[in-house]
């Protein structure tokens, strides 16, 4: 059926001088309007050779100049001249009325599209959130994503650098275990895609990513763009395909998700371009998640757990370890630290698990963390470990009996041997060790980790009160205070470098969730994740922490934190270096070089961006500075002088 002509304005009357040509937007239609002694003409905008924008070309005796190839039309009737032998290009009316130039139009009746089938299946699967930038080889799957978010069924971050965008999808699903999308085009949008994607494998979380890809007939020889994604993607991606066909395509978008859910890993889709303007399969059929992922919870075989309790209940002074994997289960393991009356130390992955507050926590052990946790485990003579991956940083003790208790059975034991490794998700055995345990009182415990406290408090306060050769701000002091004005709840992405591990050392955490690029260690991770973290609570408080060298990586997203008014608080420790590079170059006896930054002043760079931006340059100045950004309706920045004469 022939559809109506529907009329659109697209500029007053006046809008082109004789011999000029432009651009405009007719509804779905692109179009080359243009204005010669005949008055104004409206074609496609498509050239027929290669699809060159003619609203950039140029009139020339009296026929349209396609700038990419020099291709001639004629403005009125889309014609080329006689020697051509060429196809027209669609023309269109034009009307020239009281109120401005009209171009009418037939609109496209918009049939479903492969690509709407995928993305279907992708939100069937759960993936509420995108983040990607638009590109020319994707397209297609953006017109998709454009569809489901106007339905209200997708959320879609259109962020200033790929990295950014899969670090986002990272810590959207550390935060929330689910997977979220990262989208690019080929060739370098896919690549810069590569460093995020290693953060989620190596920290074993789920994501999806979907790259465009150039179009299959010209790919081999190449072409523009053309990157061999397969292999490049290879080592990261648990799951890899290329989409070629109709038949299959929503299955691929099902084991995609599968992989990246069960093996909390990547799962990568290759769009070609071709492929993203297929019409939708008629055979297809739903690709539901419910009976194609099994529950995950896992019960510990009974021999080996009457072996743990028998190990637990012997131990005098039993103390345990919290991994990140054992975040979700924190109200479980504190229940039984209260039944065991053990001390309860967390990995620096999984700070804010336990509240320091807690008479029984120790805050965070190894590099990153605290004289009250590395002396409490050295106390131990039993290691209850959940969910902890024994990285070197954190530097668990081989010289005590241990019970590692973890779902993944290859990190059970996986850098040495354990006393018992026990198979089972966290918070199913420790529901099983909770009823079988008897209740215990070890008053002197709990004294010995009160003055361990005391201790360590007094030597922050002291340090919190060093100002060092420089003169700035001492970061001791800056999460002194950061400390007392965080919400409870906040969600607080953190960088590498020196601010990470004064944040380690001196944030005394309540029950905030810590995101960071863990076994990668990554630069720049702190606000792109805390976009990530925003998209998934909302409603929660969310906090990057960053250095000048880490923030700079990414500069420019705030600009995309300010377009989507996302209330992130960037704490920005600004000492003009790279300085945990500098401490190393200094500990191995190198010659400290290049490790010095030339800043702008970040606070106006903020100002600049439609944000809040405050910056600190006296002690007196953080709490009210940290204040008003945490209750700012909007992006905010507090740029601190920090200083890099000491952790």
């Amino acid at each position: 059926m022939t559809q109506p002509i529907t009329w659109f304005r697209v500029g007053e009357a006046d809008m082109l001088a004789e011999g000029r040509v432009t651009t405009v937007q007719a509804g779905h239609h692109t179009i080359c309007l243009t204005r010669t002694e005949k008055g104004y003409g409206a074609i496609s905008n498509k050239c027929a050779h290669q699809g060159g924008p003619l609203g950039d070309g140029f009139i020339q005796d009296g026929y349209l100049v396609c700038p990419w190839h020099a291709w001639e039309y004629d403005p009125h009737s889309g014609a080329t001249p006689p020697d051509y032998n060429d196809p027209p290009v669609p023309c269109y009316p034009v009307e020239v009325r009281q109120d401005g130039v009209y171009v009418g139009v037939r609109e496209p009746v918009h049939e479903p599209t492969l690509m709407d089938q995928m993305v279907a299946v992708m939100i069937d699967w759960g993936v509420d959130t995108v983040f990607g930038m638009v590109g020319h080889s994707n397209l297609g799957l953006a017109d998709a994503f454009y569809k489901a978010e106007k339905a209200g069924k997708l959320r879609y971050i259109g962020i200033r650098h790929e990295g950014a965008g899969a670090f986002a999808a990272s810590a959207y699903a550390k935060l929330t275990g689910k997977p979220a999308a990262c989208f690019a085009i080929a060739g370098p949008g896919a690549t810069n895609l590569l460093t995020g994607l290693w953060d989620a494998k190596v920290d074993r979380v789920p994501i999806l990513a979907l790259t465009g890809q150039v179009n299959t007939q010209v790919l081999g020889p190449g072409a523009f763009q053309e990157v061999p994604l397969d292999k490049a993607f290879e080592a990261v991606a648990a799951w890899s395909q290329t989409v070629l066909r109709q038949e299959n395509a929503t299955e691929l978008m099902a084991l995609a998700l599968k992989h990246a859910i069960v093996k909390r890993d990547v799962g990568h889709l290759i769009f070609p371009d071709e492929v993203q303007n297929m019409p939708a399969c008629d055979k297809a059929k739903p690709k539901p998640r419910d009976g194609r992922i099994a529950h995950p919870q896992i019960i510990p075989p009974a021999a080996d757990l009457e072996r743990a309790i028998e190990m637990i209940e012997q131990a005098e002074r039993p103390g345990i370890i919290v991994g990140n994997g054992a975040r979700p289960f924190a109200d479980q393991i504190i229940a039984l630290a209260e039944k065991l009356d053990a001390p309860i130390i967390t990995t620096f992955k999984a700070k804010g698990t336990i509240p320091d507050s807690h008479p029984l926590a120790c805050g965070v052990l190894g590099r990153s963390g605290t004289p009250v946790a590395s002396a409490t485990m050295n106390r131990s003579d039993l290691l209850l470990v959940f969910g902890a991956s024994f990285s070197n940083h954190t530097s668990i003790t081989t010289k005590r009996p241990i019970i590692q208790v973890d779902f993944d059975r290859m990190m059970l034991g996986k850098f040495h041997e354990v006393t018992l490794p026990l198979w089972g998700e966290i918070g199913a055995t420790a529901a099983q060790m909770m009823a079988r345990i008897s209740p215990q009182s070890r008053p002197e415990g709990r004294k010995y980790v009160a003055r361990l406290w005391a201790c360590w408090r007094v030597e922050k306060q002291k340090r919190a009160a060093s100002y060092g050769p420089s003169g700035r701000v001492p970061n001791a002091f800056i999460f002194q205070v950061m400390s007392e004005v965080t919400p409870e709840d906040a969600v607080i992405a953190v960088d590498v470098g020196n601010n990470t591990y004064a944040f380690g050392m001196y944030f005394e955490a309540k029950r905030q969730h810590v995101l960071m690029s863990g076994y990668l260690g990554s630069i720049g991770f702190a606000f792109p994740a805390a976009m990530g973290a925003w998209t998934a609570v909302p409603d929660r408080k969310i906090i990057a922490v960053a250095g000048d060298g880490g923030f700079g990586q990414y500069l420019a997203e705030f600009t995309t934190a300010v377009k989507y008014h996302m209330p992130i608080t960037l704490v920005l420790l600004n000492n003009s270096e790279l300085a945990k590079i500098s401490r190393e170059q200094r500990g191995g006896n190198y010659h400290v070089w290049q490790t010095s930054l030339h800043n702008p002043n970040f606070a106006e760079y903020a100002q600049n961006c439609g944000g809040l931006g405050i910056r600190v340059t006296q002690a007196a100045g953080l709490r009210p500075a940290l204040e008003q950004a945490l209750a700012h309706d909007g992006p905010s920045l507090v740029e601190i002088i920090s200083s890099a004469d000491q952790l």
